[in-house]
C-alpha cells in the first residue's frame, strides 16, 4: 500500500508542482503529517525532492528529473477505462489502480498534452447516480467486480418477486442504471439481470467460466432494458397536450412511451393541441403522471382515468377556494 503511494506521490510531483503537503495529502487521501513522512522516505531513497519557501512553494522534483515508473499494469490499464467514472469505479474497489493509472499516462505526456488532460478534467465532469440516491454503494459489489474481471463464478442467494433464491452464476458484468447497480450473469444459457442491492450474499468460487467473446453487454443491457420497459407499458391512455405539456411530457413519463406518444402524434389543432396515444403501465400510474402535468393535458380516455383526474380537479377547487 505505501510503495504504491510513494510511487503516486512521485508522479504527482513529476506532472508538474509546486504542491503544498495539503495539495499532495488531498489528491492521494491522506494526512499531511503522512505527506511529509513520504516526502523523507523518497528523499532517503534518493528521489531529489526538495522543499521551495514562500506563498507560492511547495514540494517539487528538481528540474529534469524523470521517474520510469509509468508503465502500466494490467489492472491499472482495465482501470483507466473507467476514468469518466471515478465514483463508480471506487465502489468496484478500482479507486487506487485508477488514480495510479491516471498518474502514470499523465507522467508519460509532454507538457503541452499533460495541461490538456487537465483543462478537461476541470470543464467536464459526468456524475452517473440520480438525484436523491444514496451514495454508499451496495454490501458486495467489490467482490462481484472483481469476480468480473477474473472470470470466477459466484454462489449467489437473491431476493426475488418469489422469495430467496440460490444461484450459481457466471458473472459476465456490471450496469450502472440511475444510480442502481445491476449484475449481468449467465445461470444457465442465457444471461439475467440481478439488482445488486437484492442479492442477500455472494461467494466468489475459485471455478473459473469460459467468457462468449461474441457477448456485448452495451448491447445486451439496450436489448433487455427496452424490452423490460415495453413489458410493463401494457396499457394506453389517448389524450390531449398543449405545446407545454409536448414539452414537459418527456420528464413525466418513460423514454420509450415518450418516443412512442411523439412518433404518433396527430397534427396540432387551432390552439397548437396534439392527440397522442400514450403507453402506460397501468390506470394507477397513468393518474400520478397526468397530475404532473396539470392543465396542460386532457385525459381522452379511458373514461375511469379521465373521472380520476376530473375528482382530483374539483378537490383541488375546493382546497383552494376554502
Amino acid at each position: 500500500m505505501r510503495v504504491s503511494r510513494l510511487i503516486s506521490l512521485v508522479l504527482l510531483l513529476q506532472s508538474g508542482g509546486p504542491r503544498t503537503a495539503a495539495e499532495l495529502a488531498g489528491q492521494l487521501e491522506v494526512s499531511e503529517r503522512t505527506i511529509y513522512r513520504d516526502i523523507l522516505a523518497l528523499s532517503a531513497a534518493g528521489v531529489p525532492v526538495y522543499a521551495e519557501q514562500g506563498r507560492a512553494g511547495g514540494y517539487r522534483l528538481l528540474d529534469g528529473y524523470r521517474t520510469r515508473l509509468n508503465g502500466l499494469s494490467r489492472a491499472e490499464a482495465e482501470a483507466l477505462f473507467l476514468s469518466g467514472l471515478p465514483g463508480p469505479a471506487r465502489d468496484m474497489g478500482l479507486g487506487e489502480a485508477l488514480t495510479t493509472a491516471q498518474l502514470k499516462v499523465a507522467a508519460a505526456l509532454p507538457d503541452p498534452l499533460r495541461e490538456a488532460s487537465a483543462r478537461a478534467r476541470q470543464r467536464f465532469h459526468l456524475d452517473a447516480p440520480g438525484w436523491f440516491r444514496d451514495a454508499e454503494p451496495p454490501p458486495g459489489l467489490a467482490g462481484l467486480a472483481r469476480a468480473v474481471w477474473e472470470d470466477r463464478v459466484v454462489a449467489l442467494t437473491y431476493a426475488g418477486r418469489k422469495g430467496e433464491v440460490t444461484r450459481t452464476v457466471a458473472p459476465l458484468g456490471l450496469v450502472l442504471k440511475n444510480g442502481v447497480w445491476y449484475l449481468v450473469g449467465r445461470a444457465d444459457a442465457t444471461p439475467r439481470t440481478y439488482r445488486v442491492d437484492r442479492i442477500r450474499s455472494a461467494t466468489v468460487t475459485d471455478e473459473h467460466f469460459g467468457r462468449d467473446d461474441a457477448f456485448d453487454l452495451p448491447a445486451f443491457w439496450a436489448e433487455r432494458a427496452a424490452e423490460f420497459e415495453r413489458g410493463v407499458l401494457t396499457a394506453t391512455v389517448t389524450l390531449r397536450l398543449s405545446p407545454h405539456g409536448r414539452r414537459m411530457l418527456r420528464f413525466a413519463v418513460e423514454a420509450v412511451a415518450y418516443r412512442d406518444a411523439s412518433d404518433g402524434a396527430g397534427p396540432p389543432d387551432a390552439d397548437g393541441w396534439v392527440t397522442v396515444e400514450l403507453p402506460v403501465e397501468s390506470v394507477a400510474v397513468a393518474y400520478t403522471q397526468m397530475l404532473a402535468l396539470g392543465p396542460d393535458a386532457e385525459v381522452l380516455a379511458p373514461a375511469e382515468l379521465r373521472a380520476m383526474l376530473a375528482e382530483a380537479a374539483s378537490r383541488t377547487v375546493a382546497l383552494y377556494r376554502s
